[in-house]
């Protein structure tokens, strides 16, 4: 094996002189910053905090809830203090934590059957299968028909919230029943999604 001639190191050496050396990697002890950002898996987890998404300055849903379940075990005419549950889901990607929800009545014969806003609950689960109490704020505008329910501590994404409201009564005449649902995202100025109408059927007394 022949070594390189002297003259090719002289050749090396002088255009090193010429050119520079080769700058070295350079180490360093800083550490890159530390995000105090939740994972993206923490974020689908029930109880965790939602990261609300924001369109032209107003909150809204990525996945809203599309269907609400009403459900009530005491359907006859003029039955005292009968509850009706209204039951959303929330997507697990829903990207917003639930605030609240309107419910009003857009069809059935009586408009007149007051609430007991005082025995408004909610709570994590579905009727029968109840789970933890949640905080819930209720309101009820009779001349539109409207209560608005409201949430004090948001439910996060991939929950399944039953809210309980009483009336005085069940409606005195018999009939179908319809409410439309709106549901509010946890944020600044929220933008409603409509989630559909809730289904209650009255019948007449047949034991009279």
């Amino acid at each position: 094996m022949r070594w390189p001639p002297r003259w090719m190191g002289v050749v090396v050496a002088a255009a090193l002189l010429a050119w520079g050396y080769p700058e070295s990697p350079r180490f360093t002890t800083s550490e890159p910053p530390v995000s105090l950002q939740p994972k993206p898996w923490l974020l689908n987890l029930p109880g965790a905090p939602a990261r609300a998404l924001e369109l032209a300055g107003s909150t809204v849903f990525v996945k809203a809830p599309w269907q609400v379940d009403l459900v009530s075990y005491n359907t006859t005419v003029g039955q005292p203090l009968p509850e009706y549950y209204f039951t959303l889901n929330l997507d697990p990607e829903a990207g917003a934590s639930l605030a609240g929800f309107t419910f009003q009545q857009i069809r059935g014969a009586d408009r007149q059957f007051p609430f007991l806003l005082e025995r408004t609950r909610a709570f994590l689960g579905r009727p029968r299968r109840e789970g933890r109490p949640v905080p819930v704020q209720a309101r009820f505008n009779n001349d539109t028909r409207t209560m608005t329910l409201e949430f004090p501590e948001p439910i996060p994404p991939g929950s399944t919230v039953t809210v309980s409201v009483v009336p005085w009564t069940n409606p005195i005449q018999s009939d179908t029943y319809l409410f439309q649902v709106v549901a509010f995202p946890a944020g600044a100025d929220p933008l409603g999604s409509p989630v559909g109408v809730g289904t209650l059927r009255i019948y007449e007394n047949t034991y009279w």
